[in-house]
C-alpha cells in the first residue's frame, strides 16, 4: 500500500495516536514537516490518503505553504483520496473546499463533550453512539461547513465540531489524536494562553490533566471509530 501523507504544521502538534493507529493496522505513513521547512508535494502520486494535523496559526495567515496545501486538498478530494483534518487540519479542508474560517464565539481549551447532530451521517463513523462523547479541544477559530459537507458533531460552545464529505473525508475541530504526553506538553507550552483567557470554555492545566490516562483511553476509543472508517477508503 502507498503511504498516508501526514502534514505537521508545528513541532508540538505531531500525529500522536493517529500514527499509533496506522502502525497497528500495518499502514505506512510519511511525515511532511511544514514547521521544519519541508515542501508541500506538487502532487499526490504514490499517496493513499492525506492527513492534516493542528497548529497555532490561522488558515487566513499569509504563509507560503498554505496555498499549495489548499490546492493539494482539492486535488485529493477530486481524486477520491481520503482526507482527514484535525483542528487546523479541518479548517484547512473547509477553506480549500469553499468554506470560511473565523473566530469562534468562545475559545475552547480542555475536555468537553461533542454531540451527534446527524445520526444517519454519523453512523458509519461513530456507530450507534447516542450519548455525548468527550473530546479534547484547543482552538479560538472555527470553520463553516464547505459545500456538500454534512455536520455530524457539535459542542456546547462550537456549532461545527466535525463534518463528513462524500463518505470518505472528515474534518474535525476537536482533537481525537491526543496522547497523555501531548496533552501535558500543550498545557506546559500554553500555560500563558490559558492564564490570560476569560472564556468559559478554557480549563486550567490542572483540570485538563486530571484523570488524564483514563480520559485519553476513552478518547482513543472515539478515535478508533473515526480512523477505522477513514482507512477503508485509502487508495491501495
Amino acid at each position: 500500500m502507498h503511504p498516508v501523507l501526514i502534514f505537521r504544521h508545528s513541532p508540538t502538534e505531531g500525529p500522536g495516536y493517529f500514527t499509533t493507529f496506522l502502525d497497528r493496522h500495518g499502514i505506512p505513513w510519511r511525515l511532511v514537516r511544514i514547521d521544519a521547512g519541508d515542501a508541500v508535494p506538487e502532487n499526490l502520486n504514490g499517496v493513499s490518503g492525506l492527513c492534516l494535523m493542528g497548529g497555532p496559526m490561522s488558515v487566513n495567515d499569509d504563509l507560503p505553504w498554505i496555498p499549495p496545501l489548499l490546492a493539494l486538498i482539492r486535488e485529493a478530494v477530486a481524486s477520491d483520496i481520503p482526507v482527514i483534518g484535525h483542528c487546523l487540519g479541518g479548517q484547512l479542508m473547509s477553506k480549500a473546499l469553499g468554506g470560511t474560517v473565523g473566530a469562534n464565539p468562545d475559545k475552547e481549551i480542555g475536555w468537553a463533550d461533542v454531540r451527534i447532530t446527524d445520526a444517519d451521517a454519523a453512523r458509519p463513523w461513530l456507530g450507534e453512539a447516542a450519548a455525548p462523547m468527550q473530546a479534547f479541544h484547543w482552538h479560538g477559530e472555527t470553520f463553516s461547513l464547505p459545500p456538500g459537507a454534512t455536520r455530524i458533531l457539535d459542542s456546547a460552545l462550537c456549532a461545527n465540531q466535525a463534518y463528513v464529505l462524500n463518505g470518505r473525508h472528515i474534518g474535525m475541530q476537536c482533537h481525537v489524536e491526543m496522547t497523555p504526553e501531548l496533552v501535558a506538553s500543550w498545557c506546559d507550552a500554553g500555560a500563558a494562553e490559558i492564564a490570560t483567557s476569560d472564556s468559559p470554555g478554557v480549563q486550567s492545566p490542572e483540570a485538563i490533566q486530571t484523570d488524564l490516562a483514563a480520559r485519553a483511553a476513552h478518547l482513543h476509543q472515539l478515535a478508533d471509530k473515526i480512523y477505522s472508517r477513514w482507512i477503508q477508503g485509502l487508495r491501495k
